[in-house]
């Protein structure tokens, strides 16, 4: 072409010419001019010419204000107005060369690894079009390629225009063009569209480039916005934005493409759309600014014009570029309404998620770009709209561009009635949605509304709570808005100190001051909304959801002082008084007490001297102190956690200086808490974080000295088992202090003295312990000394202690603890907590004296005396064990039992014969103390777990009693009124709204459960996992754990764990120690126990049984890699397991099916859906076995099996799961084989007749067949409804059965039609499916399969039978399924029936004719 070489020179100049990095789309597009001389030129052009083409774009901004996305009629004719400016152009730029043609050259690689080519083969989408290869080549200058398709649209607009429109339908993944007459045929685009998708229909998932994984596609996206933000602000600058039809064009493509069924349509152009809207409103924001130039311009033009009268030339020049102005704006804001209203309108609420975030995402660019536009409630409530959207990215852009709103200050004036609208949904996703990501997002967005106080004091308050929410994630976002809170309360109290000096430790301890108050305030509001949440709950109210997830912490039980410990950690970087724990010692130190009494006696001087000690600015209430001692321990324990982290060096010193001011402030604290039970608890939990070192160190010792005096005190007056378990703590990391080893041996020693003091005092020299009488004083004290030193006992070997004896002048402490725990039998409730500790005592002294065992080798007299000691203790102590426990002591308390029983199972584990020897087969010093525990007491401690079991039912049932009562009293209008609609539409009573069973639940979803039933969950648990150790140490039988199989799924999950342990047991032993009886016996107690609880009507449903079975079926077999069996139970032990079970079945069938209780009926025959599961991993030979079992106990019970009724259909479902289990193996063996089938009675021969496969048992017999069957089956007629038996396709069942689908479907055709009413549940026997090719049925049980069939059609007519061959057909469920096989039939069951042997016939799949 002749402008080609007119373009080469123009093409090598632009490729050595440097281009512009792309700037950011948040700059203004006037600061984005280039510096190369052609666009200059471009520009100068088209400046020139700009007022020409006003008066153009004037009549198409008229003609453009309806336009539409599907009919563009109107619009049609003026459209193509615009092609004169173009022409204009190209008469006053003669020497521009045309663009079009050299771009089509761009063909080639612009490096050495891009290959458009093989692209295209790749992806399947044509390399034809320019830009879209521009868009795949990374090396590409995007901003010269939007140069030279404008240099393009202004020498010839339609085919520029065309190759952007094509550009755009290549990134859909079409390979479809339009060329430069089509584009513009508005009236034709719908009908084009049309076209060009109905290709695409044709393939399932067509690639294109926005979700394709692909890498050549990974920076399509970023490209695209690129090139279409480069395109639009060029042409901006250049004019041809208002001169050109380009824009016009582009909307009305792809405002059509985006209401395109095509996903790929949709998507591609709503993201085009979105992108140049973008684009538009960065050159509408200059444009708006341009226009506030020129008004200020004018304004003080005419301010001039006053005082110089010649100035009228310059204020006519800008009321024309104001007009100009005028127009461009105009302009702009049509595209924008024509996007927003044809794309976005629509897209927002699209079916794709991905769509939908497009959407908010971009509106958030355009609150960004053009906020003076966008920031209006007309566009703000889609975003306030799509906050609710189900998918998580969609709310999280929502959230992203409402931050960007509210960033912007200067507008939020103009969001009040935005913010009050959807502020309420804000704060419920903050605490509730199930994002964390989103949950943070919002968090932030309403951190700034408050900033520019928009949140109310009670909403501050609920963001504040989050500070105790269970993510760790929300407690950090949370905690600047927290900060922030705190800031404002703490500048109050510090200018309320008037007149003072105001210095760096008055607003150090008005912040501690602010950070007690607000701790306090929000700890009660937690509380309170705890306990709405749980009222809430109870009254059946769905809303209490969110305050829940709220405050989780408090809600689930959480003991509230570890709140403190959550909000520490989340505040340690905002909040400088939570860091600061000298500040916090030093306000503890304070006499708080004194501002506090009011009712104090003296002199008005003296009372107003002790009132001014503390200044009210950090004056503490009680609560607040208590809080505070909290948030000291806590900080203390964070900066040495924080100290570790840092360098070298730095945890040494935070220690040391810790060390320091608690060595003088510790002592103290002890002396002003020392009467609160409470508060001396966190005090104890100091002296585990401090450096004793220093203490040497520093020659301090008086003072360590004092320390330990302190918290042996502590100790020694103090019951509670908190105060005790942490100055234990306290006392063993003392004892860990190997330089002060002489100061400790001298307090441990004084410690155990004291002990031992106070034992002897409260026992008052009684000589018969076991029978004095105590007063409630002195059971206390013994309680209290026994709890101490059980406590310490629990980390420290004190058996010298307790044996102490002083050469026989005084009882040593074993003796005195023994005759204390020998009051047990009396059964005092006042004494249980001595009782129960003194157990627990024993038990401690026999386990750490076995820990001094000498040696099995060792045989020197004083290691055969220490055993001996050891034995007579342990004995003795065995005794009282298993007295209180199973024993005939009824008055025995319950709490003394747990502890007895406990116990008991600790020294039976310690001492059990297969723990005697260490993994690498040393014998352990315990053997020759080896103990077996009988098994009459092994079956009684199994009846005390099923009491405990029943016991914590109850108190489940009780708890959920309770709750369920207020429901039904508050709403029973409510549920009358809800109750008939189900009924009518359901009938027989399917309505009711409040079936009552005696099912225990221990907590609904979502409800808290209350701080008692947590700590009887953790009692019933402690004693069952004791239980649960004796079984897996072997100390106690396997098959004692039926009693907790069997409440499996009833007792709570923590419950449902003990079953995991179970199960690996009865694997070991069924299947390495060979003990599978056991297995089997287990399995069925357990099985039968749990039948047992659905039929009494413990339990609600059969859903726990079956259950239950399921993890049952897992001791069958082990799996390793990709679920390949590993090793399984011999299949003699599964197939007993199914028989012994069946038995049971069918003899609770049987009773209930003679006495005609038909709900009994139905739930004993539920117990075949627990069977359903054992049959995982069960092979065909044994399915066989069973279903042979099966069909000779429904025979024998004259059991009528009813084959349309729905009671039978847990029986039908596992004789359907036994049939596919039997043809599966038999088409294994069949593919094995080659295709040995035969597919004739020539085929098979007579030797093959001659056999058949006995399966009762896995035993194999050999019998002769005499005389063929064939000729009986000659006179069988047609069966009219074969096909409903098959309901798998043909391919799908010759890929299972090979060549069995022919022979099938004859068997079918030819099978007499009253044969369907001939099933294993009437009790006649069932069709054996092929288990292998060997033998066919006799022709002497023919006439009786005759007989039984007319009698078989005189009990039910021709309906009956198509009807459950419907339904046969209809209940195939799973990939095994086996149809044809089931429809030959009564020739073997008469054979079951008749046999004088009993014997089940196998019968070999083969044509019937």
């Amino acid at each position: 072409m002749p402008d080609t070489p007119a373009a080469a020179p123009r093409r090598s100049q632009r490729d050595r010419k440097q281009v512009k990095p792309f700037a950011s789309s948040s700059q203004s597009p006037t600061k984005r001019k280039t510096d190369d001389d052609s666009l200059t030129e471009l520009s100068d052009a088209d400046d020139d010419h700009i007022d020409d083409n006003d008066d153009a774009d004037g009549d198409r901004q008229d003609d453009e204000q309806d336009f539409a996305a599907s009919k563009s009629k109107k619009r049609a004719a003026p459209q193509r107005k615009p092609k004169a400016p173009p022409a204009k152009k190209q008469r006053t730029a003669p020497p521009k060369p045309p663009k079009p043609k050299p771009r089509r050259t761009k063909l080639k690689p612009a490096n050495g690894h891009f290959d458009p080519t093989k692209l295209a083969s790749d992806t399947k989408i044509n390399a034809d079009n320019a830009l879209f290869n521009t868009l795949l080549n990374p090396s590409a200058a995007l901003q010269s390629t939007a140069e030279d398709f404008l240099h393009s649209l202004s020498q010839s607009a339609g085919t520029a225009q065309a190759e952007l429109i094509n550009c755009i339908l290549r990134a859909c993944g079409c390979n479809d063009s339009v060329d430069a007459d089509q584009v513009i045929d508005y009236d034709g685009v719908v009908d084009a569209l049309d076209n060009f998708t109905e290709g695409l229909k044709q393939e399932n998932s067509p690639i294109y480039p926005l979700t394709s994984k692909m890498p050549a596609f990974k920076r399509f996206r970023a490209s695209l916005s690129e090139l279409l933000e480069r395109l639009v602000l060029a042409a901006a600058e250049l004019g041809s934005l208002y001169s050109t039809d380009l824009i016009t064009t582009l909307q009305t493509w792809v405002i059509a493409m985006s209401s395109s069924q095509i996903r790929s349509f949709r998507h591609t152009a709503t993201v085009v759309a979105l992108e140049v809207e973008t684009a538009l409103c960065q050159v509408a924001a200059a444009v708006e600014k341009e226009a506030e130039i020129v008004a200020r311009q004018r304004e003080g033009e005419r301010k001039r014009k006053a005082v110089n009268k010649s100035t009228a030339v310059r204020e006519k020049d800008l009321d024309g570029k104001a007009a100009e102005v005028r127009k461009r704006r105009a302009t702009l804001a049509e595209y924008l309404k024509e996007i927003v209203d044809g794309v976005f309108v629509h897209r927002y609420r699209d079916l794709d998620p991905n769509i939908r975030a497009e959407c908010v995402k971009a509106m958030g660019s355009w609150f960004t770009h053009y906020p003076a536009h966008f920031l209006d409630g007309s566009y703000l409530r889609y975003v306030g709209w799509v906050l609710s959207d189900s998918s998580t990215h969609v709310r999280l852009e929502a959230v992203r561009a409402l931050a960007v709103v509210y960033a912007q200050s200067e507008y939020v004036g103009s969001l009040t009635h935005f913010t009050e609208r959807f502020k309420p949904r804000l704060l419920e996703m903050a605490g509730g949605d199930t994002e964390l990501s989103v949950r943070t997002a919002v968090i932030g967005v309403l951190s700034v509304i408050d900033s520019n106080a928009l949140l109310e004091d009670e909403e501050r308050e609920r963001m504040c709570l989050l500070l105790f929410d269970a993510e760790a994630r929300v407690r950090k976002a949370v905690s600047a808005f927290v900060a922030g809170v705190w800031q404002e309360v703490a500048d109050e109290r510090v200018s309320a100190v008037a007149g003072r000096n105001k210095g760096e430790q008055v607003k150090a301890r008005a912040g501690v001051k602010s950070l007690a108050m607000l701790l306090v305030k929000w700890g009660k509001a937690l509380d309170r909304a705890s306990e709405a949440a749980e009222e809430e709950s109870e009254a059946g109210e769905g809303d209490a959801v969110p305050s829940r997830r709220i405050h989780l912490p408090s809600a689930s039980g959480v003991d509230p002082r570890g709140r403190i410990v959550l909000a520490v950690e989340a505040l340690w970087d905002e909040v400088d008084a939570v860091n600061d724990w000298e500040c916090i010692l030093d306000v503890l130190l304070l006499d708080h007490s004194a501002s506090r009494d009011e009712d104090m006696d003296g002199p008005d001087s003296l009372v107003e001297s002790a009132r001014n000690t503390v200044d009210p600015a950090w004056r503490l209430e009680e609560v607040e102190e208590t809080v505070l001692l909290e948030v000291l321990v806590a900080s203390l324990r964070r900066a040495k956690l924080a100290s570790t982290t840092s360098k070298k060096g730095d945890e040494e010193t935070v220690v040391s200086d810790m060390t320091r001011a608690l060595i003088k402030g510790l002592p103290r604290l002890f002396i002003k808490y020392q009467t609160d039970e409470g508060r001396i608890s966190e005090v104890l939990l100091i002296p585990p974080l401090m450096n004793l070192d220093l203490y040497l160190e520093m020659r301090m010792m008086n003072a360590y000295a004092s320390l330990w005096d302190d918290v042996s005190k502590q100790f020694l007056s103090h019951s509670s088992q908190s105060v005790l378990t942490k100055a234990v703590s306290a006392i063993r990391h003392f004892m860990a202090a190997m330089s002060l080893t002489n100061t400790n041996s001298t307090k441990i020693l004084e410690l155990e003295d004291e002990l031992a003091t106070q034992l002897r005092d409260a026992v008052a020299g009684r000589e018969e312990i076991e029978v004095a009488s105590f007063s409630e004083d002195e059971v206390l004290a013994l309680g209290a000394v026994c709890a101490r030193i059980c406590a310490l006992a629990g980390s420290r070997d004190i058996c010298a202690w307790m044996e102490e004896d002083e050469g026989g002048k005084q009882s040593s402490a074993w003796d005195i603890i023994a005759a204390l725990v020998e009051r047990g039998r009396l059964g005092y409730k006042e004494e249980e907590r001595m009782v129960e500790q003194g157990l627990h005592l024993l038990g401690l002294h026999v386990i750490w004296k076995a820990r001094s065992l000498p040696d099995v080798k060792d045989t020197s007299p004083d290691s055969d005396t220490f055993r001996q000691a050891l034995r007579e203790q342990r004995d003795s102590l065995l005794e009282k064990l298993v007295d209180y426990v199973v024993g005939q002591q009824s008055n025995t308390a319950e709490v003394v039992k747990r502890a007895a029983f406990q116990n008991l199972m600790n020294l039976h584990i310690l001492f059990c014969p297969s723990q005697a020897t260490s993994p690498r087969g040393d014998v352990l010093p315990t053997e020759p103390l080896s103990l077996q525990l009988d098994e009459d007491v092994q079956q009684r401690c199994a009846g005390f777990i099923q009491s405990c079991i029943e016991q914590y039912a109850e108190l489940l049932e009780d708890g959920g009693r309770a709750q369920d009562e207020e429901p039904e009293s508050e709403h029973e209008d409510s549920s009358e009124e809800e109750a008939p609609a189900p009924t009518a539409k359901g009938g027989k009573g399917k309505g009711k709204s409040h079936p009552k069973t005696r099912a225990p639940s221990s907590v609904q979803p979502g409800q808290a459960p209350t701080r008692s039933l947590l700590e009887q969950e953790y009692q019933f648990m402690a004693t069952v996992s004791t239980f649960l150790r004796a079984i897996r140490a072997g100390a106690v039988h396997v098959k004692h754990s039926d009693v907790l199989l069997a409440n499996y799924g009833r007792l709570g999950p923590s419950f449902d764990l003990c079953t995991k342990v179970i199960i690996d047991v009865l694997r070991e032993e069924g299947m390495y120690n060979e003990h599978g009886d056991m297995v089997v016996e287990v399995l069925k107690k357990a099985l039968l126990e749990s039948f047992s609880l659905v039929m009494d009507a413990v339990v609600k449903d059969e859903e726990r049984m079956v259950g239950l079975a399921k993890q049952l079926a897992t001791s069958f077999l082990v799996r390793g890699a990709q679920l390949a069996v590993v090793r399984r139970l011999d299949s003699r032990y599964v197939v007993k397991t199914h028989k012994d079970l069946l038995q049971e079945a069918i003899k609770h069938v049987s009773a209930y099916e003679k006495s005609k209780n038909k709900k009994r009926l139905s739930l004993s025959v539920s117990f075949f859906r627990a069977l359903v599961p054992l049959l995982k991993g069960v092979e065909s030979r044994d399915a066989l076995a069973i279903k042979a079992s099966l069909d000779q106990l429904v025979s024998d019970a004259k059991i009528e099996v009813k084959p349309t009724a729905k009671t039978w259909e847990p029986l039908r479902a596992y004789e359907k799961k036994l049939v596919s289990i039997m043809h599966k193996g038999a088409g294994k063996g069949r593919r094995a084989k080659g295709g040995a089938v035969g597919t004739s009675d020539e085929e098979s021969g007579p030797e093959a007749e001659g056999r058949r496969h006995v399966g009762t048992g896995g035993g194999v017999e050999e019998e002769e067949a005499p005389v063929p069957v064939r000729e009986t089956r000659a006179r069988a007629r047609p069966r009219p409804r074969a096909v409903v038996r098959r309901p798998p396709t043909p391919d799908e069942r010759e890929e299972e059965h090979g060549s069995d689908v022919e022979m099938d479907a004859e068997v079918v055709q030819e099978t007499p039609k009253s044969r369907p009413r001939v099933r294993v549940e009437d009790g006649g026997g069932d069709e054996s499916p092929v288990k292998t090719p060997r033998a066919r049925p006799s022709t002497r049980e023919v006439p009786r399969s005759s007989l039984k069939r007319r009698r078989d059609e005189d009990d039910a007519d021709e309906a009956e039978a198509e009807t459950e061959a419907e339904a046969e057909g209809g209940a195939d469920d799973d990939r095994h399924s086996v149809n044809p096989d089931e429809v030959p039939p009564s020739e073997d069951a008469s054979t079951a029936q008749t046999s004088p042997t009993s014997e089940f016939i196998i019968r070999r799949k083969r044509a019937r004719h």
